[in-house]
């Protein structure tokens, strides 16, 4: 903790709480720390349990997602408020755990905005993975139905499973856009130059080319 601590810096501070990650830890010194310490998973939930953002974002790094259980890490994302340490808990520990499958179809419909993202997420990465036995057609109708009044975090988490589903699947790629230009989700999200724009029918559009010009 008094090394985090010491990597406290308050410019990092100010643009990570912009984002709602109340941290002030430079993201590679926090990573160069988990590389030296290496997996080390009591340690992980000591540092979990102590509240502070950077020490959960070090514990996710330094955790041996497979030693989790399944109740620990359905507590854990309810624990997780910052955006980062969610986000990071779901792709560095979720997605590898034996649990994730359970996880998902739980998540997917709790009342918890946040919870239900997580949900969202994990069924991303089976429209891309492992889409045998998904129902592709009934998730775009809840998307279609649910999306476009869906708070922040569940919005955007619906909407990258719609996009992901046009871009995989080139059965279901007309559908998706249609529901992306229908809904205007995202529309106006500022983009750098350079990136894609998250509004769906931009984002298949733009990945689908990529796939066809490699």
């Amino acid at each position: 903790m008094a090394e985090l601590a010491e990597l406290e810096d308050p410019r990092a501070r100010a643009v990570n709480e912009r984002h709602g990650d109340d941290h002030g830890v430079n993201l590679g010194k926090l990573r160069a720390l988990a590389k030296r310490l290496k997996a080390q998973q009591e340690l992980a939930y000591g540092l979990w349990e102590t509240d502070d953002t950077a020490a959960r974002l070090l514990a996710i790094l330094i955790c041996r997602p497979k030693a989790f259980g399944r109740d620990e890490l359905d507590t854990m994302v309810r624990e997780a408020r910052a955006p980062k340490v969610h986000d990071w808990l779901v792709n560095y520990v979720v997605k590898k755990s034996p649990h994730s499958e359970e996880l998902r179809v739980a998540w997917t419909a709790d009342p918890d905005p946040v919870v239900a993202s997580a949900g969202w997420a994990l069924t991303t990465e089976r429209v891309a993975k492992k889409p045998e036995g998904l129902d592709l057609a009934g998730l775009l109708d809840v998307v279609e139905a649910e999306m476009k009044d869906a708070p922040d975090r569940l919005q955007w988490a619906m909407n990258h499973c719609l996009a992901q589903i046009g871009i995989e699947h080139a059965e279901y790629r007309a559908r998706a856009i249609g529901i992306g230009e229908r809904l205007r989700v995202l529309e106006d999200y500022p983009t750098s130059p350079g990136c894609t724009s998250p509004f769906a029918p931009v984002w298949i559009t733009e990945m689908v080319r990529r796939q066809h010009d490699t």
